[in-house]
């Protein structure tokens, strides 16, 4: 069998430059196509791989689409992570429920497709959170709408996704027709890395084995609802029948932002230059004196109701983030206990 080398996968100038002199030869890279609990699989010039992680290093700390340097020499019986190199781009959330940590989505994504479809699943609020994900990563954001065929009138959301993003390609399709690979090709050749991600029951899948030619089982949508099963249950990488890789991902209905404060601006970039022209630099935009935002929504050049999605965005992300930074900063106290009673053990047996 034959597979992929390196350039073919994604491997590129930058990377190379990470490496040390002493690494090249050593140590292997690989990119991660799949992460499990307590391994990685990755694929690289020999073919895939499974690897165990270093002390220290967690599940949750790679991706999807990671460059990896594998270390087969150490240890005869088990190939390990020796590091994981720098990205050129990464999508994260803060994870669901209660759980106070940054999950990871995709890694060295170059575009992201922003699934949705011509039924009730279409959610501007949703899509919106989504196109600050791909913003702040410095990932190029692509609409990919399924489901044309079954909808009788597209101009209603085209319009929408038009004054929601004006400068993002918007590519209506359906997700079972093979023509669907040659309207999304441009994003798809040789080299390059798209990501899926989108809401349940809105084709993800089907366009996924559209793209790959790969036989992912999906399941129907309910007329009544429009909603449905995802079959994909985890984040997966795959060969794209223009030359690229596509990571696919679970559908995402709830997505909490952190850490992405200039992707929301950059959505929202009129209600962001708007209010860096207020006369306080701490402006509710309420009722205060001066305030740039109220006066543009009483001119009829701002719906208010997009100021209060951008307002709750600011909010989450900043109430999300200042969580995070606050686990992090516990976790580092806890580590630094753990290594001095580490240290202190040879003590206290003598």
């Amino acid at each position: 069998m034959t597979y992929p080398n390196l350039k073919e996968l994604g491997w590129n100038a930058e990377f190379l430059r990470q490496l040390d002199i002493d690494e090249i030869g050593r140590l292997t890279p690989v990119r991660l196509t799949s992460v499990h609990r307590d391994r990685v699989e990755a694929l690289g010039e020999d073919g895939p791989r499974t690897l165990l992680l270093p002390p220290g290093l967690t599940t949750g700390e790679v991706a999807v689409g990671d460059w990896v340097l594998a270390d087969t020499a150490s240890d005869p019986e088990a190939d390990r992570i020796d590091r994981v190199l720098d990205r050129k781009s990464l999508l994260h959330r803060r994870a669901a429920g209660t759980d106070v940590r940054d999950q990871l989505i995709a890694a060295n994504v170059d575009t992201l497709f922003i699934t949705s479809s011509f039924n009730e699943d279409f959610n501007p609020a949703r899509l919106e959170r989504f196109l600050a994900l791909a913003l702040a990563a410095g990932v190029q954001p692509v609409f990919v709408m399924t489901k044309a065929d079954l909808c009788d009138d597209l101009d209603p959301y085209l319009d929408a996704l038009r004054d929601l993003a004006p400068s993002v390609p918007v590519v209506a399709l359906d997700a079972r027709d093979s023509d669907a690979a040659a309207q999304l090709a441009d994003w798809c050749g040789p080299v390059q890395t798209v990501a899926l991600l989108g809401s349940s029951g809105v084709g993800k899948s089907t366009l996924a084995a559209t793209l790959t030619g790969d036989d992912i089982v999906t399941q129907d949508i309910r007329d009544d609802d429009a909603k449905g099963r995802h079959t994909t249950t985890a984040r997966s990488f795959h060969r794209l029948k223009d030359g690229g890789w596509l990571i696919d991902t679970p559908g995402m209905r709830a997505v909490r932002l952190a850490g992405v404060e200039e992707g929301i601006d950059a959505v929202f970039a009129d209600v962001a230059e708007l209010a860096a022209g207020c006369r306080f630099t701490d402006c509710q935009h309420d009722t205060e004196p001066g305030c740039a935002v109220q006066a543009a929504i009483e001119a009829g050049d701002l719906d208010p109701d997009r100021l209060a999605r951008w307002q709750k965005l600011k909010l989450e992300e900043a109430r999300h983030s200042e969580s995070l930074a606050q686990a992090n900063a516990r976790g580092k106290r806890f580590g630094k206990i753990v290594k001095e009673i580490k240290r202190a053990k040879p003590r206290y047996r003598e």
